[in-house]
């Protein structure tokens, strides 16, 4: 479904979040609790032009590679619609009962 754009072989680090801008790959310390926020740093630089059509990530190779943008996101369907009788009738039949008292 993905197609590879640039092969880099990046060497990726648990500890950082890569991310795709400007046909560079950079790349940035993850949040923690107690941490500062860390400086985006750049890795490489891919020399590729970006499309908007696509969106541009590092796979597990460490290269950069695009897929299809999902425009308009995807179907959803209907949900059932729940029966109001029995909640009617419930409260209905409360409502008789106190007036017997």
């Amino acid at each position: 479904m993905a197609e590879k754009v640039a092969k880099l072989g990046i060497g990726r680090e648990k500890d950082f979040m890569y991310y795709v801008k400007d046909g560079g790959v950079w790349k940035v310390q993850r949040k923690q609790p107690g941490v500062p926020k860390g400086r985006p740093e750049k890795v490489a630089d891919g020399g590729f032009e970006m499309d908007t059509n696509y969106i541009y990530f590092v796979d597990r190779d460490g290269d950069v590679a695009r897929a299809k943008r999902a425009v308009g996101g995807q179907k959803r369907r209907k949900a059932p619609k729940k029966k109001a009788g029995k909640k009617k009738a419930a409260k209905k039949g409360k409502a008789k009962k106190r007036g017997r008292r």
